[in-house]
């Protein structure tokens, strides 16, 4: 045998199933077993395995092992002369493995081998060569000097970066992404460490490798996808307090007394400080956009009330601290409470969606003025004016906050994209977007193999030139039909900026693709377009809960006398104060792929709660959502006495 493929999943069903083509392409010619070890995953996975991929060996876990554990399952069964450790999230090209044993076998001094690494946007990865963690290199990486001299060979240690991207190179770390080893080398210097649950795995193992008297050796003669970010979230401080325990723990364990003692410090201060960062971070990502409306909109009624006062309709001079300090709030509050019902504060940022919650916040206020007291009515114009600038004032935040983006009129359209396959997977793409409501406002044919047929805008050779001329926001490859190490090539390319890349897998009801290195990018897939992900609908959900459970309160002698009125009453308070919802999940269903809800009074089950269509109820809740449903249950349990 010569390769044994190590993968550990968990929870990333659709790029499983991307990787594991790839390692069937890679494979060929080849003596190559593929190991799966599955970490009690919820969403499919194991299922996918089973019935799309026989060939795989795979060790379905009931429970979270760790990655370096679920590894070393494989490992230690495996028969190949090399073994391979690979992300989930990884597309390897079809001469990855053949290329990389050729190296090995001919450089037997070499015991690690890792390859030039990509992210979703053809982006060099920099930890595809990267130095050792020792307290010096941690603290230019922690202090903002690696990045500020990213080439220096003294301050750029952690990414090697003064290292060219292609040209092979002796390292001292490698990335667990993959990561291919002879396995007299494992034999030799033992398995992954089991004290590393998540990370730093990959950094014991590359010293181990070293002190044994071998080399880490980087090789850029071959290019895998690694799209990150779709089993962690990377900007958490709950990731950073891991990460960096990780490296403590490796410190203990390689290092001196006092060595140890510095590196500790060291981390200590960059957990703190990262996860301050990280929450800082979160919050001003929430709170910026309103508070910039909020101001903008002040500015603009407090200008807009002294000009009219002063130029057209002077009455007092001035108006009393009562304008300023509670019409004015209030006024804007009402504005910004429309907007985001409207999805104004949804991302990416609409005009649309601003404008129409603005003007809706603005018509309920110019009737609820007429209602007011004559004491409370300053000035009609005013309130009118007001609300017309601060509407205003609320797509400039916008624009300011997408950098211009929404300046481009399509940004508020549908997506111009372009399918890169023969006439069978072009179709096939075609209508997986269409089951899976993508809006489009053109689609493109480029096709792959052969002279263009009719229908097609574009053969493979001008590709760059349709991307440019029609302006394409999404590009999809099929996986049958073009060459993983074609599209890798075109993603390294420089290209319009925007330009999203995805790849649909040849039998695969996914299209997959990430801009970012710590995003999973959207997902076109049928069966995960869940209504309850969409935030309108979270907000209706929400809006539904207050409104039922105040209405409960406010005719609670009413509600009382019906059967289930007691319960209910008694679940309403939580409701409104947003500790429960309505309608959830239910406790005991594994519902962990699923849209996030809090605690449920009722199950969305309903009358199939704990029997074997229990499991589909919920995900068909979850995919048709609408406060129908939530409306529907609990008139059925008011109904029944509990």
């Amino acid at each position: 045998m010569d390769l044994s493929v190590v993968i550990v999943n968990y929870n990333v069903k659709h790029f499983l199933e991307q990787v594991l083509l790839s390692v069937e392409k890679a494979s060929k010619g080849l003596q190559v077993e593929t190991w799966v070890v599955d970490n009690n995953s919820v969403d499919g996975s194991i299922e996918l395995v089973r019935e799309k991929f026989p060939w795989v060996k795979l060790i379905a876990n009931t429970d979270n092992t760790g990655f370096s554990k679920a590894n070393n399952q494989a490992i230690r069964q495996s028969t190949g002369e090399f073994v391979l450790l690979l992300n989930p999230d990884t597309v390897v090209e079809e001469e990855t493995f053949s290329l990389c044993l050729d190296y090995l076998r001919n450089h037997p001094e070499v015991g690690g081998l890792g390859v030039r690494m990509i992210d979703g946007k053809g982006q060099f990865l920099p930890e595809s060569k990267r130095g050792l963690p020792s307290p010096k290199v941690a603290l230019y990486k922690m202090s903002g000097l690696a990045t500020v001299f990213p080439k220096s060979r003294e301050f750029g240690r952690y990414h090697l970066r003064y290292l060219p991207e292609f040209e092979t190179n002796e390292v001292e770390v490698l990335a667990g992404a993959f990561m291919m080893m002879p396995k007299q080398v494992l034999d030799e210097i033992g398995l992954l460490d089991e004290q590393f649950f998540m990370y730093g795995e990959d950094i014991d193992l590359s010293y181990r490798i070293t002190q044994a008297g071998y080399k880490n050796v980087y090789f850029p003669g071959t290019t895998i996808i690694h799209y990150k970010g779709e089993s962690t979230k990377k900007g958490s401080a709950n990731y950073v307090k891991v990460f960096y325990n990780a490296m403590v723990l490796f410190a203990n364990k390689h290092y001196s007394g006092a060595m140890a003692g510095s590196f500790a410090r060291i981390i200590a201060v960059a957990i703190y400080l990262r996860a301050l960062l990280a929450l800082v971070h979160r919050l001003l990502g929430r709170v910026l956009l309103p508070l910039m409306d909020a101001v903008l909109s002040f500015a603009l009624f407090a200008f807009i009330a002294n000009y009219w006062e002063i130029n057209h309709k002077f009455v007092r001079g001035y108006y009393p601290d009562a304008y300023y300090g509670l019409h004015l709030p209030v006024y804007i509050a009402v504005l910004q409470i429309w907007v985001y019902f409207s999805g104004g504060y949804d991302q990416p940022y609409s005009i649309r969606r601003t404008v129409r919650g603005g003007a809706v916040g603005a018509l309920v206020l110019l009737a609820a003025y007429a209602l007011l007291p004559k004491d409370w009515q300053f000035s009609r114009a005013i309130l009118g004016l007001g609300s017309v600038f601060s509407l205003g004032a609320f797509v400039l935040a916008r624009v300011i906050m997408s950098r211009g983006r929404l300046l481009d009129p399509r940004s508020e359209a549908g997506r111009h994209m372009a399918i890169v396959a023969d006439q069978e997977e072009f179709e096939r793409i075609r209508q997986l977007l269409m089951n899976s409501r993508v809006e489009t406002d053109s689609l493109h044919w480029v096709h792959v193999s052969g002279s263009k047929p009719t229908g097609a805008a574009a053969g493979m050779h001008q590709l760059s030139e349709l991307v440019d001329i029609h302006r394409i926001d999404v590009l999809i490859f099929s996986g049958k039909d073009v060459a993983s190490k074609e599209i890798m090539a075109f993603m390294s390319a420089p290209h319009r900026a925007g330009l999203q890349v995805k790849i649909a897998p040849e039998r695969s009801d996914a299209i997959i693709g990430s801009d970012s290195k710590n995003e999973p990018g959207e997902l076109f897939t049928v069966d995960l377009r869940h209504r309850l992900s969409e935030p309108q609908q979270r907000r209706n959900k929400r809006l539904f809960d207050l409104a039922i459970g105040m209405g409960l309160l406010v005719l609670a002698p009413l509600v009382w006398l019906l059967p289930g009125g007691r319960f209910l009453l008694s679940q309403a308070l939580p409701v409104v104060l947003g500790f429960k919802s309505w309608v959830s999940y239910g406790p005991k269903s594994a519902h962990a792929a699923l849209p996030p809800l809090k605690l449920g009074v009722l199950s969305a089950a309903g009358r199939f709660d704990g029997t074997t269509f229990e499991a589909d109820a919920l995900a068909i809740y979850a995919r048709d959502y609408s406060v129908y449903m939530d409306a529907e249950l609990i008139w059925t349990a008011l109904k029944t006495t509990r």
